[in-house]
Formats: C-alpha cells, structure tokens, sequence
C-alpha cells in the first residue's frame, strides 16, 4: 500500500511518499498560506496514492485538505482518536497537536521509552513518553517560542535592534550589535532547551533517550550533547507508522 503523508505546520507544508515500510523518495515542500485545493492539484497532480495521512496545526488549512483528499480516496487526519503505538495519560487528549501525536509515535516506535522529543519549528516543543509497567503513555509536554519566533519578535519590537540571520557565533562576547544578538540568541537558547530537560529528568526519576527533529534542529543541537538522536523525518516517520495501524 502506498500512503502520501502530509504535515501541515504553521510555517511550512511537508508532502512525502511513503510506503508501509519505509518513506519513497519523492518530498516537497511548500509554504502553508499556499495551501489551496489549486495548489494541491498543481503540485500532486502527477502524484499517486492509496490513502493520504495529514497532520495539521492549522485548522483552515485543514478543511481544504481534507476536502481536497476526500475526493481522491481514503483520508485521516490524525487526532488524539487515531490508533496510535502507545497511550495517552492526558486530562484533554484533543488538545495535543496532530505533530505531537505523531512525533511521539516515531520516538517511540524508533527509539523505545522513556524519551523526549524536542520538535525546534515555530514554537519548540517537548512530548514525554514514559515508561509505566508494561505501557508506554504519553504523558505531556513543555511549549516554548522558536528561536526564530523569539529573534524576530525582539527586532520587531525595537527600534534598533536588527533582523539577524540564525547561525552559530564567533563568539560569546559580540563585537556589533548583530553579533550579540546572535550569541543571545544561540547560547541562550541552548540554556532554555538544557533547563527545561533537566526539570523533566528530575520528574521522571529517570534517564529518556532525547530526540531532536524541525527546522532549527541541527543549529541549536551542535552545542547540546544532551541530545541523543537527530531526527529530520521524524514527524513523517510517525505519520508513515500511524498509517499503518490504519488501512
């Protein structure tokens, strides 16, 4: 069977083919406000599927999915009610973004629990899975700003502060205006991704395996040896995985 998987986030809208075992070779990319059912057509038009599997953040953009899926052939879009490998220990389950749930599902089915996954896109987020008897569950989360949300907001919001290009500093200690911004921004957000991973250590009363997938993944992770695993397709991967407990 094969499966076009779709992962709608704020920023950017992922296409990937897939089949039950592995992801195909075929990937793009488009910016989420160009989802329209015209786009869609325009750039799957030579594409083919037996079922598409969306993970959407943004409600809209959710609606023309669906609409647009539905009338080529089976459509799930995922949710706290899709079969998923492991169970959720959370008050309000629906309030789990459909990315989460399925970063979780990779994480685990790839990597075992306990663990974190640090998804570093709009906003950062982290999903704990623990390991509980013989279940692992999904347990919650921590959400923070993106590096870039919080870069951008900060230029925004001053009068003289510049918009800066995210990489990694010279130096600590900057020698321009760009350049101490640049090694707040980085340094500082390695110090917020380590703090709040050494919190929920202490609240599991245990050691996770922390992976590391989105967009600003591979920047922030070269100063943090906490991290474990660098996983780029991670969300595509659950999304292939979830599939398959489906059809």
């Amino acid at each position: 069977m094969t499966f076009l998987l779709v992962d709608n986030s704020n920023t950017r809208t992922k296409f990937a083919s897939a089949s039950a075992e592995t992801l195909s070779g075929w990937q793009s990319i488009i910016p989420t406000k160009n989802i329209t059912e015209d786009n869609l057509e325009s750039l799957l038009s030579d594409q083919s599927w037996d079922a598409a599997i969306v993970s959407s953040v943004v409600p809209e953009k959710s609606h023309i999915l669906a609409s647009y899926f539905n009338k080529i052939g089976p459509c799930l879009l995922i949710s706290h009610q899709s079969n998923l490998p492991i169970d959720i220990d959370y008050p309000k389950p629906e309030q789990i973004g459909a990315d989460r749930l399925a970063n979780a599902a990779a994480a685990f089915t790839l990597f075992g629990s306990p663990c974190v996954v640090l998804d570093f896109g709009t906003a950062v987020t982290f999903d704990i899975i623990s390991k509980e008897k013989e279940k692992s569950l999904y347990k919650g989360g921590v959400i923070a700003p993106g590096l870039a949300s919080m870069t951008e907001g900060l230029a925004r919001r001053t009068a003289l502060l510049p918009h800066i290009q995210l990489e990694e500093p010279k130096n600590v200690i900057g020698k321009s205006t760009e350049d101490a911004m640049l090694a707040g921004a980085i340094y500082g957000y390695r110090g917020l991704v380590r703090e709040i991973l050494t919190q929920i250590e202490k609240e599991l009363q245990e050691t996770p395996t922390i992976i590391a997938t989105g967009g600003d993944a591979a920047l922030i992770i070269k100063g943090l040896p906490e991290i474990c695993h660098h996983s780029p397709q991670l969300t595509l991967e659950g999304l292939r995985i979830i599939a398959n407990l489906h059809f």
